[in-house]
């Protein structure tokens, strides 16, 4: 009688599953890709790499990331701090709650950032994503997908020394009128923005010209089969093929929605017809 026990049988794991698991930082996607010539940039100075490219790999944007139709470098604003734990802050001047990213720590990462870039601001825009700053819209990501490139400096904590920001000509740029815990989700979505505008990224250039923001109004309303669905009707002018009404249609549209929802665009929308019209 043998009374040892058998080993149990291993059972493959199936690694389908864990292939499509998303990790903090697929740096598959920002390394060993082709690079090709004049190809848009985005170095980002933050205090948390490992959150790139984050929703930057996914979709179009993401398939532009790994083609080289565009490149992405987080650089690790902690590599450039002091001491044994790499201290970038310190508390703020005059005192008040919480701290302030050092000026010395952040010149090193904005110098260590501006290698091989363009002097011209014009060409290589540099960011600093605040509260404080400009509102991001769709002209600002126009103007950035013409430049050669852009670096984005992350804040955290209370903010940055205003002297490094006045020394390096920082642009200061904000995602809305909120406050979030840094500028990390912020420059992925004005990256995101910015990248999908670039030759290429997307497979139908005219959906750039007739979205939302693009001309100073919201996009006019979408539908797509069924014809009929819980009793509502596509508009029967969008089955009519007149595609003269179909423009006319989604224009008038799209002004009733800018006039309901932002009364701001609306204003700058007529003021800017005016303009023109003289």
């Amino acid at each position: 009688m043998n009374d040892e026990v058998p080993e149990p049988q291993r059972i493959p794991r199936s690694h389908g599953r864990l292939s499509n698991r998303p990790r903090a930082t697929p740096s598959a996607l920002m390394t060993d890709r082709p690079h090709l010539v004049g190809a848009w940039e985005a170095r980002v100075v933050t205090l948390l790499p490992q959150t790139f490219p984050g929703m930057l790999g996914a979709s179009l944007v993401g398939k532009a990331l790994q083609d080289g139709l565009w490149r992405l470098e987080p650089i690790d604003l902690r590599s450039f701090g002091e001491g044994r734990h790499r201290n970038v802050d310190d508390t703020p001047a005059g005192g008040g709650a919480g701290m302030v990213l050092r000026a010395d720590i952040v010149d090193r990462a904005l110098v260590h950032a501006a290698e091989g870039t363009p002097a011209d601001r014009a060409r290589w825009p540099v960011v600093h994503l605040s509260p404080r700053g400009r509102r991001f819209d769709q002209q600002m990501a126009q103007r950035w997908s013409q430049t050669d490139g852009i670096t984005l400096l992350c804040g955290r904590f209370e903010g940055v020394d205003q002297r490094v920001l006045d020394a390096h000509a920082v642009e200061e740029v904000s995602l809305g009128d909120f406050v979030m815990t840094g500028g990390e989700i912020a420059a992925q979505a004005m990256i995101d923005s910015t990248v999908r505008l670039l030759p290429g990224v997307l497979g139908n250039a005219a959906s750039t010209v007739e979205e939302s923001h693009s001309d100073g109004l919201l996009e006019h309303p979408h539908y797509t089969r069924p014809a009929e669905w819980l009793g509502m009707a596509i508009p029967d002018v969008l089955l009519s093929g007149n595609h003269a009404a179909i423009a006319a249609w989604r224009r008038d549209r799209a002004e009733e929605l800018t006039r309901e929802r932002r009364p701001d665009l609306w204003h700058a929308h007529e003021t800017r017809a005016l303009h023109e019209e003289e």
